[in-house]
């Protein structure tokens, strides 16, 4: 979508934040696995994202590399989500 900005910081916790609210599929998956290539194993990601449909994509690839999927939230439409890479 126009207007849409990624985000990916380094949060105070130690783990990483990638915002990719405003985007559609298969642009979530694509950037949350881009993110996850970037962190070492055992590293934490936090995926914001508003397209419902994206939690299947990110879901069949946790699935698929192994990382783990320690929380998902849904904040009204807004999705976040915690990925711990394998």
């Amino acid at each position: 979508m126009a207007g849409a900005n990624i985000r990916f910081d380094k949060q105070a916790d130690g783990g990483y934040l990638l915002d990719v609210k405003g985007y559609g599929c298969p642009h979530v998956q694509i950037y949350t696995e881009k993110a996850l290539k970037k962190l070492a194993s055992g590293e934490e990601l936090s995926v914001v994202f508003d397209n419902p449909s994206s939690g299947e994509s990110i879901s069949f690839m946790c699935m698929l590399d192994g990382h783990s999927l320690l929380e998902r939230k849904d904040e009204g439409g807004t999705f976040a989500w915690r990925i711990r890479k394998a």
